[in-house]
């Protein structure tokens, strides 16, 4: 089912589409149902990887190229990574052809599944967990910690936030009320959908109740609050650490006083396009890669992936109906 949140990123779909048409010299194109009469398409000769912009998207590609040489020399296929423009954007790059693998969040992997039948492969471990909280950051914690801010490994928590795991801390966020906040598109879970669900029913009015600071990802979300352009910020668990070794003070400066619900973890999703064989050897190819210290060290630097392990579709009904409750879906 096509959402509003699709048809108010038709830009970015424009910018991502014309960004990947460079890189799909021998991808398929085909964006309908297959005829089942027809014989089963041949693997293509090159496939693209749609990562999406959870940090700053100038050098994620760079920082991909170890992954995608892999992938290239497992499959005998070039694979070519890209950044798209938004999350949405790469849910639709996938449905245009434009886009054979997805590394989505959980929402657009459930998309990429609903509106395309794209394969929902494998979700992400990150130390051991298959879900996160979205986490509220402050550089006022004189306002919004009604205890004293507690230290982990250099990053300052307060309200129970200390305990990394959703929910804690949200009797304290009424008091974004009037503020400045630095949020993210509608498409993420973490910097959207999660503490703009929360904020709502704590009984604020999210539209008219706090001036909204757009960002493009996560770690611009913690300079926002960091550089003082915001008083409060959305983002993933623990987005400081992306940003820390370029600003070493930021887990002093920004404090982490709330988190939501746990929300499942990203993971990879396949176009339907592929053969099922080299589905599975896609599927195989990114297993064992992060399964490798080389390869766990790479995805951590990406995503902060320190793991890839089959995925539980079924798991991601739960951002469906928190986006649905945002009038999303």
């Amino acid at each position: 089912m096509r959402t509003s949140l699709l048809r108010s990123s038709a830009a970015g779909v424009i910018a991502v589409g014309a960004l990947l048409t460079v890189a799909l010299a021998g991808c398929s194109s085909s964006t309908g149902a297959p005829d089942a009469s027809a014989a089963p398409a041949a693997d293509p000769d090159s496939i693209v990887l749609a990562l999406v912009p959870s940090q700053d998207q100038d050098g994620l590609v760079d920082t991909a190229a170890p992954l995608t040489d892999y992938l290239t020399k497992e499959l005998g296929i070039d694979v070519t990574g890209v950044v798209s423009k938004d999350y949405q954007a790469a849910v639709e790059a996938m449905g245009a052809g434009q886009a054979q693998i997805g590394f989505l969040p959980s929402l657009q992997l459930w998309q990429a599944n609903d509106m395309y039948d794209a394969k929902v492969v494998l979700q992400t471990e990150r130390n051991g967990n298959i879900t996160y909280p979205a986490q509220f950051m402050t550089n006022n914690p004189d306002k919004y910690c009604d205890d004293e801010p507690v230290e982990r490994d250099g990053m300052l928590f307060c309200n129970g936030a200390d305990a990394m795991k959703g929910p804690a801390g949200l009797d304290s966020i009424d008091k974004v009320k009037g503020a400045k906040v630095a949020v993210l598109g509608p498409g993420s879970p973490a910097g959207y959908i999660y503490p703009i669900v929360a904020l709502q029913e704590a009984g604020l009015d999210t539209d008219t109740d706090i001036q909204q600071i757009p960002v493009t990802a996560n770690d611009a979300s913690v300079l926002a609050v960091y550089n003082g352009d915001a008083e409060v910020g959305f983002s993933f668990w623990d987005a400081r650490t992306i940003v820390a070794k370029d600003t070493p003070d930021v887990g002093q400066k920004v404090v982490v006083f709330a988190m939501t619900e746990e929300i499942p973890n990203d993971g990879v999703a396949l176009s339907s396009d592929l053969s099922p064989e080299l589905q599975d050897r896609i599927t195989k190819a990114l297993e064992d890669f992060s399964n490798t210290p080389e390869g766990s060290e790479i995805l951590t630097s990406i995503y902060s992936i320190t793991k890839l392990a089959p995925a539980d579709p079924d798991s991601l009904d739960v951002v469906a109906r928190a986006a649905q409750a945002l009038g999303l879906q």
